[in-house]
């Protein structure tokens, strides 16, 4: 459902309200509103210096005022951005109602810590979360039900999905349609694959698996918005196969469906539990992605030791990885520009110089 369009501060007209599909410098690519009957589908826009001066930045999926519309050229300037439903940082998308995490059951073979990360950094989001299993041809039926019996325990219901014999497009359309949609997951999963089963004229570049390494080769470059068929919006986004966790380590429990479910109705001694070895903890036990827990809560703890102790941003952090696959943080390293001083700037200090020994 399109929102009205809104008047121009500074004019009284109306301005067309669409939605940015894409960035790519300085240039937004604008969908407007289908029903609204303006002379073209989309435009090509700038941002306003006005906006750039009060640091309002453009997003993917921004809702986006444009004025002085060039029909023919097709081409426009957004003068304001409408107040966001959501927010992400990574990948830089607004307005987003949900995540679509795309794993591949078979080439490359499932990692069941692998994926619980990228379920982890997903329930960050504070957006809904849709698991999709792709290649589910190269599998056995017993192999999916266990599987799905499986991740059910983790509080997901797993759909199953084939890009090449087309099994379960029709339920994920269903699932799409009238929403903005990330897509994500490691690389060579079939992310690509699939937006273009979804949507043929996208026309994505896609790239085998890596037989040496056993992992995907990276596609998707940039974040962009695709139009559904049947209604709604998905982002596709860079693949990556180790997502770094930003979140505390108080809130890294409530990004795990098995801990929400376990403090639903019982609650620890301790308000600020962490479920490692606190007395009468409720959520500690035998459930089988507990060890994930506590991997990853090292690694959130010791993200938030390093930020303590610089006192700086997180940008001025890295991850390192060990050769047992433990996982820590460290400063980066300051990196010093060096530039030839100018034959203007030598002669000033030469002529300096010259002047002093003159009042000697």
């Amino acid at each position: 459902m399109s929102e009205p369009r809104v008047s121009s501060p500074t004019c009284s007209e109306t301005l067309p309200v669409g939605t940015v599909l894409a960035t790519q410098a300085n240039f937004y690519q604008v969908q407007l509103d289908p029903d609204a009957g303006w002379p073209k589908s989309s435009l090509l826009c700038t941002r306003r210096t006005r906006l750039k001066k009060i640091g309002q930045q453009v997003m993917v999926g921004d809702r986006v005022a444009v004025e002085e519309p060039d029909w023919e050229g097709e081409r426009g300037a957004i003068a304001e951005v409408l107040p966001r439903r959501t927010e992400l940082d990574r990948p830089p998308v607004a307005n987003a109602d949900c995540v679509l995490l795309v794993f591949a059951i078979e080439e490359p073979t499932l990692d069941p810590v692998q994926l619980s990360r990228f379920l982890v950094k997903a329930e960050s989001t504070q957006l809904g979360v849709q698991l999709c299993l792709n290649k589910s041809d190269l599998v056995a039926e017993d192999e999916r039900r266990q599987w799905r019996d499986r991740l059910r325990a983790w509080g997901y219901d797993p759909l199953f999905l084939s890009v090449l014999t087309g099994l379960g497009l029709d339920e994920l359309q269903q699932h799409l349609r009238d929403r903005i949609t990330i897509l994500a997951g490691p690389s060579g999963v079939g992310k690509s694959s699939t937006i273009n089963r979804l949507i043929p004229s996208a026309n994505l570049r896609v790239a085998r698996v890596s037989g040496k390494l056993g992992r995907g080769r990276h596609t998707t470059r940039h974040v962009e918005l695709f139009e559904l068929p049947s209604g709604g919006l998905l982002a596709d986004t860079p693949g990556f196969n180790q997502p770094e966790f930003d979140c505390t380590p108080a809130e890294l429990g409530g990004c795990f469906p098995e801990i929400r479910q376990r403090l639903e109705f019982q609650t620890c001694q301790f308000s600020d539990c962490l479920h490692r070895e606190e007395p009468n903890c409720v959520v500690r036990g035998d459930w089988e992605r507990y060890e994930h827990y506590l991997s990853f809560l090292e690694e959130a703890i010791a993200r938030q030791d390093a930020l303590q102790q610089l006192g700086d941003r997180e940008s001025t952090l890295k991850m390192k990885t060990t050769r047992d696959g433990r996982r820590y943080y460290e400063p980066k390293l300051a990196s010093k520009k060096y530039r030839r001083i100018s034959r203007r700037r030598q002669h000033q200090d030469l002529q300096d110089l010259c002047e002093e020994f003159d009042e000697l």
